[in-house]
């Protein structure tokens, strides 16, 4: 699966021809600019009497091929193109420009060994695995958020063949499976989480899904519980089994509300203990959850008030 989401025909693969290109001032947006959109593009400028030109450009054209396609090379003779050079400050030679999305990102001067061309070329792509990995989990989150749980579970799955430690595709992958009602998943995922990113955000949203699923499991019939919080209203225990059972079946905003409820009568009720419910359902739904929102700011006017 092609992870370049929002980049038609990132992935693909140039002809030969595209991998190296001699470019001019009348060429430049085009085999620069425009293609830098795809693929990274090394800038080479150079003259036919510059020396170290001679060393430096032979060195660029074996590790770019290398690549197969994915970064290209373009060689601008700045003898035949000045008013180029000028324009993007080219003091010296051989100076090189790295591309990306239409931008220079970085670059280097002089004669540079092919272990150092390597390096260069390498953190430079790996930068770009790295924001292609990000669009790509945002387009997941997106379609999740939309209801498309095999589109966004397709997408973290192919994050994850090329990162398995992404946590931000393993939190997703995780959500895909608590979604789809398969708990036990959602688990092993989430047991593929590295130790030492086991407090990120994403894996923290996670973790209170699932530990409220598997208290929501257990938090019984929801008419029931209502009828129970309706005979008795000072029974915290019963309105805080009542709210789990309720964000079970999904009525967030009635969850949240019975939480604030016990919280306005007695905040504290058991160590805070609705105050603390609340505060799991929030991780849970995510911070940009309209559910989460409302109650985070009715929390504060209870608290402030």
């Amino acid at each position: 699966m092609d992870l370049r989401v929002g980049k038609p025909g990132g992935a693909q693969q140039p002809p030969a021809g595209d991998i190296i290109k001699d470019v001019t001032m009348a060429t430049f947006a085009k085999d620069v600019l425009e293609a830098s959109r795809k693929v990274p593009v090394l800038v080479d400028f150079w003259a036919a009497w510059c020396q170290p030109c001679k060393q430096l450009t032979p060195i660029l054209e074996k590790v770019v091929r290398g690549y197969g396609g994915k970064v290209r090379l373009a060689k601008v003779n700045i003898d035949e193109n000045q008013t180029l050079a000028n324009q993007l400050r080219i003091q010296s030679i051989p100076t090189v420009y790295a591309f990306r999305d239409g931008r220079p990102l970085d670059g280097f001067q002089g004669a540079q060994p092919e272990s150092t061309v390597r390096a260069f070329i390498e953190r430079l792509l790996g930068e770009e695995a790295a924001l292609d990995a990000a669009a790509a989990v945002a387009a997941a989150d997106q379609a999740l958020e939309a209801g498309d749980l095999q589109g966004a579970a397709e997408v973290y799955a192919a994050v994850l063949q090329e990162e398995p430690q992404n946590v931000a595709a393993l939190a997703g992958l995780a959500r895909c499976y608590l979604k789809s009602g398969d708990v036990a998943r959602a688990e092993q995922t989430m047991g593929l989480v590295p130790p030492d990113k086991r407090d990120a955000a994403p894996v923290a949203s996670v973790r209170a899904a699932l530990e409220l699923a598997k208290v929501a499991g257990k938090a019984g019939d929801v008419g029931a519980l209502g009828a129970k919080v309706d005979a008795e209203p000072a029974n915290h225990q019963a309105r805080i089994d009542y709210a789990v059972a309720l964000a079970a079946a999904g009525k967030k905003t009635e969850a949240a509300e019975q939480l604030l409820e016990s919280f306005r009568r007695d905040r504290k009720w058991n160590e805070e203990a609705a105050r603390k419910q609340l505060l799991q359902l929030f991780d849970a739904w995510g911070p940009k959850d309209p559910a989460t929102l409302e109650g985070r700011r009715k929390l504060s006017s209870i608290l402030f008030s």
